[in-house]
């Protein structure tokens, strides 16, 4: 079964390869994966989307959330989403045949946002079945390069993945003259 999952973690460095060896460590692809700065500075979201068996993702969830860097995680299975993936293709051209690339483009909403001699560049923003029917219909034209970012996703209506306030956070403290080295709430963590 398909899974999407956010994640909301402290944002240091290591996080991310963290979260990656967990997946890996027990034998699941990350098929897809988004990292981004939150408009808190201090917090990244990471989307990452897999593929498995719900009992040992439910497994992994659990392990995610011991992390010390994590401090949300959502599995968007059951939930009311929309999700969206960004792709860009750059498409070989000719004067003929750049009104056509045009013309598909304009079906899918793309915008052309570089024009050379020989090729023109894309960008389709949409869901995954979307993103395949764009590409199916360039790949006549010649494909030269096509870069997708992966998916990311929200819940529909009310609902927010936010982290917990400040008030519900672990005091951080770094322990003088240990560099990298955190301490929270009295325990000590060689994680940062």
């Amino acid at each position: 079964m398909r899974h999407i999952i956010s994640v909301l973690v402290e944002n240091e460095f290591g996080v991310l390869a963290k979260i990656s060896g967990l997946f890996s460590g027990r034998g699941f692809n990350i098929e897809s994966l988004c990292v981004a700065e939150s408009p808190d500075p201090t917090i990244s979201r990471i989307t990452l989307v897999t593929s498995g068996d719900d009992r040992v993702l439910e497994q992994i969830t659990r392990h995610l959330n011991k992390l010390v860097n994590v401090i949300r995680v959502c599995d968007f299975e059951d939930a009311r989403h929309v999700e969206r993936e960004l792709v860009l293709v750059k498409v070989a051209s000719t004067e003929r045949t750049r009104g056509e690339v045009a013309s598909v483009a304009s079906i899918f909403r793309g915008k052309i946002i570089d024009v050379a001699e020989g090729s023109m560049v894309v960008e389709v923003t949409g869901d995954g079945d979307k993103i395949d029917a764009f590409i199916d219909l360039l790949r006549p034209f010649g494909l030269l390069e096509v870069v997708r970012t992966g998916i990311v996703a929200m819940f529909r209506g009310a609902a927010v993945l936010s982290p917990v306030t400040r008030d519900e956070r672990p005091q951080v403290a770094v322990e003088p003259g240990h560099e990298g080295r955190v301490v929270r709430e009295g325990s000590e963590s060689d994680f940062v």
